[in-house]
Protein backbone atom coordinates (compact mmCIF):
# COMPACT_ATOMS: atom_id res chain seq x y z
CA UNK A 1 0.00 0.00 0.00
CA UNK A 2 1.42 3.03 -1.27
CA UNK A 3 0.43 6.13 1.00
CA UNK A 4 1.49 9.71 0.07
CA UNK A 5 3.70 11.17 2.54
CA UNK A 6 4.12 8.12 4.18
CA UNK A 7 6.83 7.79 6.92
CA UNK A 8 7.14 6.22 10.80
CA UNK A 9 6.79 9.54 12.58
CA UNK A 10 4.18 10.12 15.40
CA UNK A 11 0.88 10.23 14.55
CA UNK A 12 -0.40 13.82 15.43
CA UNK A 13 -4.22 14.41 16.94
CA UNK A 14 -5.95 17.26 16.23
CA UNK A 15 -8.55 18.53 18.76
CA UNK A 16 -9.28 21.47 20.72
CA UNK A 17 -10.41 21.71 23.96
CA UNK A 18 -13.84 20.58 25.18
CA UNK A 19 -14.61 16.92 26.76
CA UNK A 20 -16.55 15.69 23.78
CA UNK A 21 -13.32 16.32 21.78
CA UNK A 22 -10.54 15.38 24.25
CA UNK A 23 -12.03 12.36 25.72
CA UNK A 24 -11.98 10.20 22.43
CA UNK A 25 -8.27 11.68 21.67
CA UNK A 26 -6.84 10.50 24.85
CA UNK A 27 -8.46 7.27 24.34
CA UNK A 28 -6.59 6.93 21.23
CA UNK A 29 -3.16 8.25 22.79
CA UNK A 30 -3.96 5.59 25.31
CA UNK A 31 -4.51 3.14 22.64
CA UNK A 32 -1.27 4.11 20.50
CA UNK A 33 1.11 4.47 23.92
CA UNK A 34 0.10 0.71 24.99
CA UNK A 35 1.40 -0.35 21.15
CA UNK A 36 4.68 1.79 21.57
CA UNK A 37 2.90 4.33 18.78
CA UNK A 38 4.47 7.59 18.96
CA UNK A 39 2.09 10.57 18.53
CA UNK A 40 2.03 14.21 19.16
CA UNK A 41 -0.68 16.61 20.00
CA UNK A 42 -1.84 19.70 17.97
CA UNK A 43 -4.03 21.65 19.68
CA UNK A 44 -5.01 25.55 21.24
CA UNK A 45 -4.41 26.65 23.87
CA UNK A 46 -7.45 25.00 25.87
CA UNK A 47 -4.78 22.37 25.63
CA UNK A 48 -2.83 23.59 28.16
CA UNK A 49 -5.20 21.83 30.94
CA UNK A 50 -4.88 18.19 29.13
CA UNK A 51 -3.34 15.74 31.78
CA UNK A 52 -3.29 11.60 31.25
CA UNK A 53 -1.74 10.33 28.13
CA UNK A 54 -2.15 13.32 26.25
CA UNK A 55 0.20 15.37 28.38
CA UNK A 56 3.21 12.71 28.02
CA UNK A 57 3.92 13.79 24.53
CA UNK A 58 4.67 16.73 23.09
CA UNK A 59 2.12 19.15 22.49
CA UNK A 60 2.20 22.01 19.80
CA UNK A 61 0.32 24.81 20.40
CA UNK A 62 -2.02 26.77 17.27
CA UNK A 63 -4.41 29.31 17.23
CA UNK A 64 -7.98 28.94 16.23
CA UNK A 65 -11.73 30.60 16.71
CA UNK A 66 -14.92 29.17 16.06
CA UNK A 67 -16.62 31.80 12.81
CA UNK A 68 -20.05 32.42 14.81
CA UNK A 69 -22.09 35.16 16.02
CA UNK A 70 -21.92 38.53 14.02
CA UNK A 71 -20.38 38.91 10.71
CA UNK A 72 -17.29 41.19 12.67
CA UNK A 73 -16.80 37.69 14.71
CA UNK A 74 -16.79 35.73 11.74
CA UNK A 75 -14.40 37.90 10.18
CA UNK A 76 -11.69 37.78 13.17
CA UNK A 77 -12.47 34.15 13.39
CA UNK A 78 -11.82 33.47 9.37
CA UNK A 79 -8.20 35.57 10.30
CA UNK A 80 -7.26 33.55 13.83
CA UNK A 81 -7.78 30.17 11.37
CA UNK A 82 -5.71 31.70 8.37
CA UNK A 83 -3.26 32.17 11.06
CA UNK A 84 -3.98 29.07 12.55
CA UNK A 85 -3.15 27.47 9.13
CA UNK A 86 0.28 28.90 9.23
CA UNK A 87 0.98 27.51 12.87
CA UNK A 88 -0.39 23.98 11.87
CA UNK A 89 1.74 23.96 8.69
CA UNK A 90 4.69 24.51 10.62
CA UNK A 91 3.87 22.34 13.14
CA UNK A 92 3.55 19.32 11.27
CA UNK A 93 6.88 20.47 9.17
CA UNK A 94 8.57 20.13 12.63
CA UNK A 95 6.58 16.57 13.39
CA UNK A 96 7.36 14.99 10.50
CA UNK A 97 3.73 12.69 10.75
CA UNK A 98 3.37 9.27 9.35
CA UNK A 99 -0.59 10.30 10.00
CA UNK A 100 -3.09 12.87 11.53
CA UNK A 101 -6.03 12.40 13.11
CA UNK A 102 -8.48 14.73 13.84
CA UNK A 103 -11.51 15.00 16.82
CA UNK A 104 -13.67 17.62 15.66
CA UNK A 105 -14.15 21.05 16.42
CA UNK A 106 -12.85 24.30 14.98
CA UNK A 107 -9.32 23.95 16.86
CA UNK A 108 -8.78 20.79 14.49
CA UNK A 109 -9.66 22.77 11.02
CA UNK A 110 -6.18 24.49 10.67
CA UNK A 111 -4.28 20.75 11.47
CA UNK A 112 -6.35 18.96 9.04
CA UNK A 113 -6.44 21.48 6.29
CA UNK A 114 -2.31 21.50 6.58
CA UNK A 115 -2.34 17.88 6.64
CA UNK A 116 -4.55 18.05 2.96
CA UNK A 117 -1.74 20.66 1.80
CA UNK A 118 1.24 18.32 2.64
CA UNK A 119 -0.14 15.26 1.27
CA UNK A 120 -0.18 13.78 4.59
CA UNK A 121 -2.59 10.56 5.24
CA UNK A 122 -5.53 11.81 7.59
CA UNK A 123 -8.57 10.46 8.92
CA UNK A 124 -11.54 12.06 10.98
CA UNK A 125 -13.20 11.09 13.94
CA UNK A 126 -17.21 12.04 14.87
CA UNK A 127 -18.85 11.33 17.74
CA UNK A 128 -21.60 12.10 17.05
CA UNK A 129 -24.53 10.81 14.64
CA UNK A 130 -24.54 13.80 12.85
CA UNK A 131 -20.97 14.73 11.17
CA UNK A 132 -19.79 18.03 12.76
CA UNK A 133 -19.42 21.52 10.72
CA UNK A 134 -15.85 21.56 11.45
CA UNK A 135 -15.76 17.61 9.98
CA UNK A 136 -18.06 18.25 7.74
CA UNK A 137 -15.40 21.20 6.15
CA UNK A 138 -12.39 18.99 6.17
CA UNK A 139 -13.93 15.90 5.29
CA UNK A 140 -12.74 16.03 1.65
CA UNK A 141 -9.26 15.65 2.74
CA UNK A 142 -9.89 12.34 4.84
CA UNK A 143 -8.78 8.88 3.45
CA UNK A 144 -11.18 7.33 6.29
CA UNK A 145 -13.90 8.79 8.63
CA UNK A 146 -14.16 6.47 11.87
CA UNK A 147 -18.21 7.12 13.00
CA UNK A 148 -19.56 6.11 16.44
CA UNK A 149 -23.17 5.05 15.20
CA UNK A 150 -24.12 3.22 12.77
CA UNK A 151 -25.88 5.58 10.70
CA UNK A 152 -24.12 9.22 10.20
CA UNK A 153 -26.39 12.33 9.09
CA UNK A 154 -24.06 14.07 6.59
CA UNK A 155 -22.02 10.78 5.66
CA UNK A 156 -23.54 8.62 2.74
CA UNK A 157 -23.59 4.92 3.99
CA UNK A 158 -22.20 4.06 0.57
CA UNK A 159 -19.20 5.93 1.41
CA UNK A 160 -16.10 3.33 1.43
CA UNK A 161 -13.89 5.62 3.63
CA UNK A 162 -16.30 5.21 6.69
CA UNK A 163 -15.48 2.52 9.68
CA UNK A 164 -17.97 2.41 12.51
CA UNK A 165 -15.32 2.43 15.61
CA UNK A 166 -17.60 3.12 18.00
CA UNK A 167 -17.19 6.61 20.89
CA UNK A 168 -14.15 5.70 22.94
CA UNK A 169 -14.89 6.20 26.52
CA UNK A 170 -12.35 7.17 29.58
CA UNK A 171 -10.47 3.85 31.45
CA UNK A 172 -12.47 4.60 34.79
CA UNK A 173 -15.97 4.11 32.38
CA UNK A 174 -14.63 1.05 31.05
CA UNK A 175 -13.82 -0.60 33.86
CA UNK A 176 -17.18 -0.38 34.88
CA UNK A 177 -18.89 -2.77 32.37
CA UNK A 178 -18.78 -5.88 34.19
CA UNK A 179 -21.05 -4.24 37.15
CA UNK A 180 -24.16 -5.82 36.42
CA UNK A 181 -27.64 -4.22 36.42
CA UNK A 182 -29.87 -5.25 39.42
CA UNK A 183 -33.18 -3.69 39.09
CA UNK A 184 -34.80 -1.96 42.11
CA UNK A 185 -37.27 -4.65 43.67
CA UNK A 186 -40.29 -4.17 45.31
CA UNK A 187 -40.22 -1.69 48.21
CA UNK A 188 -36.76 -1.11 47.41
CA UNK A 189 -34.30 1.92 47.50
CA UNK A 190 -34.58 3.84 43.87
CA UNK A 191 -31.14 5.37 42.79
CA UNK A 192 -31.52 7.93 40.57
CA UNK A 193 -28.93 10.11 38.46
CA UNK A 194 -29.53 13.29 37.09
CA UNK A 195 -27.20 15.16 35.25
CA UNK A 196 -27.05 18.05 32.31
CA UNK A 197 -24.28 19.26 30.83
CA UNK A 198 -20.79 20.66 32.93
CA UNK A 199 -22.62 22.54 35.24
CA UNK A 200 -25.86 20.92 35.26
CA UNK A 201 -29.02 22.25 33.59
CA UNK A 202 -31.16 24.79 35.18
CA UNK A 203 -34.63 23.31 33.09
CA UNK A 204 -33.69 20.02 35.31
CA UNK A 205 -33.86 21.61 38.46
CA UNK A 206 -37.01 22.92 38.15
CA UNK A 207 -38.96 20.32 36.20
CA UNK A 208 -37.09 17.01 38.25
CA UNK A 209 -38.05 17.53 41.59
CA UNK A 210 -41.53 18.60 40.97
CA UNK A 211 -41.63 15.44 38.47
CA UNK A 212 -40.43 12.95 41.55
CA UNK A 213 -42.86 14.68 44.36
CA UNK A 214 -45.49 13.98 41.89
CA UNK A 215 -44.77 10.43 42.22
CA UNK A 216 -47.48 7.83 43.55
CA UNK A 217 -47.20 7.88 47.43
CA UNK A 218 -45.74 4.95 47.45
CA UNK A 219 -42.48 5.23 45.37
CA UNK A 220 -41.46 8.83 47.53
CA UNK A 221 -40.13 7.21 50.23
CA UNK A 222 -37.92 5.01 47.89
CA UNK A 223 -36.56 7.55 45.92
CA UNK A 224 -32.84 8.45 46.51
CA UNK A 225 -31.48 11.63 44.38
CA UNK A 226 -28.02 12.73 43.37
CA UNK A 227 -28.41 15.74 41.29
CA UNK A 228 -26.02 17.94 39.51
CA UNK A 229 -27.51 21.37 39.65
CA UNK A 230 -26.02 24.88 38.94
CA UNK A 231 -24.83 26.60 41.48
CA UNK A 232 -26.99 29.22 42.02
CA UNK A 233 -30.03 26.51 41.92
CA UNK A 234 -28.43 24.45 45.10
CA UNK A 235 -30.25 25.93 47.62
CA UNK A 236 -33.79 25.98 46.15
CA UNK A 237 -33.69 22.28 45.06
CA UNK A 238 -32.39 21.41 48.10
CA UNK A 239 -35.02 22.92 50.12
CA UNK A 240 -37.63 21.46 48.00
CA UNK A 241 -36.06 18.10 48.62
CA UNK A 242 -35.97 18.50 52.17
CA UNK A 243 -39.45 19.38 52.93
CA UNK A 244 -40.77 16.41 51.14
CA UNK A 245 -38.18 14.11 53.07
CA UNK A 246 -36.51 13.18 49.82
CA UNK A 247 -32.71 11.98 49.89
CA UNK A 248 -30.64 13.91 48.06
CA UNK A 249 -27.27 14.59 47.49
CA UNK A 250 -26.57 17.73 45.16
CA UNK A 251 -23.30 18.96 43.78
CA UNK A 252 -22.60 21.58 40.51
CA UNK A 253 -19.99 18.69 39.69
CA UNK A 254 -19.41 15.21 40.79
CA UNK A 255 -16.05 14.69 39.88
CA UNK A 256 -16.68 10.24 40.01
CA UNK A 257 -19.45 10.52 37.53
CA UNK A 258 -18.58 7.40 36.35
CA UNK A 259 -19.53 5.43 39.59
CA UNK A 260 -22.43 7.55 39.86
CA UNK A 261 -23.38 6.09 36.76
CA UNK A 262 -22.90 2.47 37.81
CA UNK A 263 -24.57 2.87 41.10
CA UNK A 264 -28.17 4.50 39.67
CA UNK A 265 -31.35 2.21 38.48
CA UNK A 266 -32.23 5.18 36.14
CA UNK A 267 -30.36 8.20 34.67
CA UNK A 268 -32.01 11.65 33.58
CA UNK A 269 -29.41 13.74 31.84
CA UNK A 270 -28.75 15.48 28.19
CA UNK A 271 -27.45 13.18 24.95
CA UNK A 272 -23.85 14.43 24.32
CA UNK A 273 -21.52 11.70 22.27
CA UNK A 274 -19.43 10.95 25.82
CA UNK A 275 -23.00 10.35 27.69
CA UNK A 276 -24.63 7.86 25.57
CA UNK A 277 -21.38 6.40 25.02
CA UNK A 278 -20.77 5.93 28.91
CA UNK A 279 -24.29 5.04 29.70
CA UNK A 280 -23.72 2.30 26.96
CA UNK A 281 -20.40 0.93 28.46
CA UNK A 282 -21.84 0.75 31.95
CA UNK A 283 -25.09 -0.20 30.60
CA UNK A 284 -27.62 1.57 32.80
CA UNK A 285 -31.32 2.96 31.30
CA UNK A 286 -32.11 6.44 31.16
CA UNK A 287 -34.36 9.25 30.25
CA UNK A 288 -32.60 11.89 27.54
CA UNK A 289 -33.30 15.34 27.15
CA UNK A 290 -31.56 16.54 24.56
CA UNK A 291 -30.45 19.86 24.73
CA UNK A 292 -32.05 22.24 21.85
CA UNK A 293 -29.33 24.37 21.09
CA UNK A 294 -26.89 21.54 19.71
CA UNK A 295 -25.03 22.37 16.59
CA UNK A 296 -27.45 20.62 14.39
CA UNK A 297 -29.20 19.43 16.65
CA UNK A 298 -26.96 16.60 16.91
CA UNK A 299 -27.59 15.53 21.30
CA UNK A 300 -31.83 14.75 19.31
CA UNK A 301 -29.86 12.27 16.74
CA UNK A 302 -27.53 10.81 19.67
CA UNK A 303 -30.57 9.91 21.64
CA UNK A 304 -32.65 8.90 18.34
CA UNK A 305 -30.22 6.32 17.58
CA UNK A 306 -30.05 4.81 21.36
CA UNK A 307 -33.91 4.94 21.57
CA UNK A 308 -33.95 2.86 18.59
CA UNK A 309 -31.70 0.23 20.31
CA UNK A 310 -34.46 -0.07 23.32
CA UNK A 311 -31.77 2.10 25.80
CA UNK A 312 -33.15 4.87 26.76
CA UNK A 313 -36.52 6.94 26.39
CA UNK A 314 -36.38 10.97 24.92
CA UNK A 315 -38.39 13.54 25.77
CA UNK A 316 -37.71 16.68 23.52
CA UNK A 317 -36.76 20.09 25.29
CA UNK A 318 -40.13 21.33 23.94
CA UNK A 319 -42.25 18.63 26.35
CA UNK A 320 -39.69 18.45 28.57
CA UNK A 321 -42.43 19.47 31.87
CA UNK A 322 -43.50 17.82 35.62
CA UNK A 323 -46.04 15.56 34.17
CA UNK A 324 -44.87 14.12 31.10
CA UNK A 325 -41.49 13.28 32.96
CA UNK A 326 -43.43 11.85 35.92
CA UNK A 327 -45.59 9.81 33.69
CA UNK A 328 -42.31 7.90 32.49
CA UNK A 329 -40.97 7.75 36.00
CA UNK A 330 -44.12 6.09 37.25
CA UNK A 331 -44.25 3.68 34.03
CA UNK A 332 -40.78 2.10 34.88
CA UNK A 333 -40.33 2.04 38.59
CA UNK A 334 -43.65 0.25 38.64
CA UNK A 335 -41.98 -2.36 35.89
CA UNK A 336 -38.67 -2.66 36.80
CA UNK A 337 -38.37 -5.24 34.28
CA UNK A 338 -38.36 -2.47 31.47
CA UNK A 339 -35.70 -1.30 33.30
CA UNK A 340 -33.58 -4.45 33.17
CA UNK A 341 -34.81 -4.66 29.84
CA UNK A 342 -33.20 -0.66 29.08
CA UNK A 343 -29.86 -1.90 30.72
CA UNK A 344 -29.24 -4.81 29.08
CA UNK A 345 -30.01 -2.90 25.36
CA UNK A 346 -27.81 -0.28 26.18
CA UNK A 347 -25.05 -2.51 27.35
CA UNK A 348 -25.37 -4.32 23.71
CA UNK A 349 -25.01 -1.09 22.09
CA UNK A 350 -21.45 -0.17 23.44
CA UNK A 351 -18.43 -0.62 21.90
CA UNK A 352 -16.57 -0.90 24.43
CA UNK A 353 -13.52 -1.89 22.06
CA UNK A 354 -13.48 1.30 20.17
CA UNK A 355 -10.00 2.45 20.77
CA UNK A 356 -8.47 -0.13 19.84
CA UNK A 357 -10.67 -0.14 16.75
CA UNK A 358 -9.48 3.83 16.28
CA UNK A 359 -6.10 2.58 16.28
CA UNK A 360 -6.95 0.14 14.09
CA UNK A 361 -8.10 2.39 11.41
CA UNK A 362 -4.87 4.48 11.72
CA UNK A 363 -2.85 1.33 10.96
CA UNK A 364 -5.02 1.10 7.97
CA UNK A 365 -4.81 4.21 7.12
CA UNK A 366 -1.19 4.14 6.70
CA UNK A 367 -0.29 0.94 6.19
CA UNK A 368 1.97 0.51 8.93
CA UNK A 369 1.74 -2.34 11.30
CA UNK A 370 0.02 -1.01 14.63
CA UNK A 371 0.13 -4.49 16.40
CA UNK A 372 -2.55 -4.47 19.61
CA UNK A 373 -1.32 -4.36 22.95
CA UNK A 374 0.15 -7.98 23.98
CA UNK A 375 0.64 -8.77 20.55
CA UNK A 376 4.05 -9.25 19.23
CA UNK A 377 4.74 -7.62 15.80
Amino acid sequence: MTVPGLSSGPVVLATGGTGGHVFPAEALAGELEARGVPFALVTDSRGRQWQGALSRRPIHYIRSASPSGSVASKIKAGLTLALGLFDAWRALGRIGPSAVVGFGGYASVPTMVAARLRRLPAMLHEQNAVLGKANRTVQGGAGLIATSFARTRFLAEADSRVRLVGNPVREPVRALRTLGYRPPSDGRIIDVLVFGGSQGAASFSQVVPQALLALPPALRPRLRVVQQCRAEDLDSVRRVYAKHGVVAELAPFFSDLPQRIAAAHLVIGRSGASTVAELATVGRPSILVPYPYAADDHQTANARAFEAAGACLVIPHGAFDAATLAGHLAGLFEAPERLAAMAAAAHGAARPDAAARLADAVGELTGLSLQPSGVPA
